[in-house]
């Protein structure tokens, strides 16, 4: 919907994820699906996120969505999808977290039987909610790039992409 839209409006656009950037790369050293990503060493995550940035800042596009994650869930703890130096690289003009409510979530992530995940609760899932406020938080603060959170109802899409469409000022 989003892509539709602004190509109407005579922009170029483009969606990358910035998971399948990184295990793009990641698949040289033998790793074979996202899933894996995040129980890699914080050493390794970081060169991955570095590569991953580099390679997205040299897009051209008009309109360059990144779908990433606020933050990461490792072993050592909650890691910053978007840390400091992957904000200078890439140098965003927007955070738009697309988000619902935690039981959606929770129920989207169950049914999703394309991802490897680990068990989750409601409780853990606001929790995680508030990190990602936190992350994004940062984020702006870091870049002076304004930061909206949209909400992506259960069959309210398109009410979420006319947000994003307001929140980029298309």
């Amino acid at each position: 919907k989003l892509v539709q839209v602004i190509k109407k409006k005579n922009k170029t656009v483009s969606v990358h994820s910035y998971g399948t950037v990184m295990l793009e790369e990641a698949k040289k050293d033998g790793i074979k699906d996202r899933d894996e990503l995040r129980k890699l060493p914080i050493e390794k995550q970081k060169e991955l996120q570095k590569i991953a940035a580099e390679k997205i800042s040299k897009l051209s596009d008009d309109v360059i969505f990144i779908d990433t994650h606020a933050f990461i869930s490792t072993e050592a703890g909650f890691y910053p999808g978007l840390p400091n130096y992957v904000i200078e690289i890439i140098q965003p003009t927007n955070f738009i977290a697309i988000t619902a409510s935690p039981d959606e979530i929770h129920n989207r992530r169950m049914k999703d039987e394309t991802r490897n995940r680990d068990p989750i609760s409601i409780e853990d899932i606001k929790k995680e909610l508030a990190v990602q406020d936190a992350m994004l938080s940062s984020c702006s603060v870091l870049s002076g790039s304004p930061m909206k959170v949209v909400f992506n109802h259960e069959g309210k899409v398109e009410k979420a992409a006319d947000a994003v469409i307001g929140a980029i000022g298309l």
